[in-house]
């Protein structure tokens, strides 16, 4: 097994370019950027770095081939060719987790699964001379994807998808996740010393994401991954450098202002202990209020939110005058800035206002839209 190893990332669709730019912040090379993954190089310590640093990918995977496959039969034979045995000791437990297809020939994923993981076990048969695997060892799962014929494997080497931090137990309705949440974030000009208020806050996730950035806290810090138990390629010292590394980035600002507002006092006692797992609860300050009594004294302001848009009819019909009242109350704040993501096909309508930008982006299977009303610059500090 080499140092140099090839990463696969997937994140939101649409939201590539916001992992791209936080890979090679992390110092590495991108190879290939696609619709929902971005494929970088790295060192082994890249697996770790990459699990503990990024805020928006789902996974981490390593890439373990790529082939053409339009029969069974070649995905069996090309599957086989994969080096299986540079990755998966002789009592590894392996198996195909997820098969995804897209315009391929082949496109049942238990088929595709089934046929694979006999290509496995040939190749590791043949190399370890074993018959019969006790796969009572650490946790190998791999990942495929099919698109146009051609297949993608991966090992996935996080477990758990990595939107799941561990500070998040509980959520509110229409919980958005803490990847698209990092994600939109990163796609505004807001920064850790700037004011930020989300006045539906729900379970806090936009608040809680916002001042781990702040703090330069690594989403990763607080949960474990799949391979930390492989340690015939990957060191358990890189695991421990990565988390030594995660500790002393660490910086609780003293200047943050950021605010979280609902209507519904049990979803703030949720968000603020959602704070409080995540190691940020001091950054933060709650409160239950109406959004029609948002304001602040301050000047130049974020405000990036998820309100409701209504999954049962009775919340439907309440839209319009939330909107509404949103939009009064952003109006009075003129030097604001203003970032909400909705599925609410009138949002703009009620908001009073039509967006200068606004992006697609998928929710899960839920399309969404994520609006933007820019403010203007506040003028240089001399």
């Amino acid at each position: 097994m080499t140092d140099k190893v090839e990463l696969i990332a997937p994140c939101h669709f649409g939201l590539e370019a916001v992992l791209k730019r936080e890979i090679q912040d992390l110092g590495y090379e991108i190879t290939e950027v696609e619709d929902g993954r971005v494929t970088f190089k790295g060192d082994i310590a890249a697996v770790c770095r990459a699990n503990l640093f990024l805020r928006t990918a789902e996974r981490v995977l390593v890439k373990a081939g790529s082939f053409r496959a339009e029969s069974f039969e070649e995905l069996f034979e090309e599957t086989k060719k994969i080096p299986w045995e540079e990755y998966i000791p002789r009592n590894g437990k392996f198996w195909v987790s997820k098969a995804a297809s897209v315009k391929s020939r082949l496109f049942s994923p238990s088929d595709i699964q089934s046929i694979m993981k006999k290509a496995m076990v040939k190749r590791l048969g043949e190399h370890y001379h074993m018959e019969w695997f006790p796969e009572d060892g650490a946790s190998y799962p791999v990942r495929v994807f099919l698109k146009k014929d051609i297949v993608t494997v991966g090992l996935d080497t996080s477990g758990v998808s990595l939107h799941k931090r561990g500070y998040r137990e509980v959520s509110g309705k229409a919980p958005i996740t803490e990847t698209l949440a990092a994600a939109l974030i990163l796609l505004t000009p807001w920064k850790g010393d700037r004011i930020l208020v989300d006045p539906f806050c729900g379970s806090g996730t936009f608040l809680i994401e916002a001042a781990m950035m702040a703090a330069d806290i690594a989403p990763g810090m607080n949960r474990s991954f799949t391979a930390e138990e492989w340690t015939n390629f990957i060191p358990k010292k890189a695991w421990y450098e990565g988390a030594d590394e995660a500790a002393s980035r660490i910086r609780m600002p003293s200047d943050t202002d950021i605010q979280g507002y609902d209507v519904d006092g049990d979803v703030i006692r949720i968000a603020r202990r959602n704070a409080r797992e995540a190691g940020v609860e001091e950054l933060i300050h709650f409160q239950e209020r109406d959004v029609r009594d948002l304001r602040h004294p301050k000047k130049y302001g974020f405000i990036i939110t998820n309100p409701p848009y209504g999954e049962r009819l009775e919340e439907k019909e309440a839209l319009p005058d939330l909107y509404r009242a949103f939009g009064e109350s952003f109006r009075k704040l003129d030097s604001w800035s203003a970032y909400m993501i909705t599925s609410y096909e009138d949002a703009e309508r009620y908001f009073g206002r039509k967006a200068d930008k606004n992006r697609k982006i998928y929710n899960g299977m839920l399309k969404t839209y994520f609006y933007q009303f820019p403010g203007p610059k506040p003028p240089r500090r001399g």
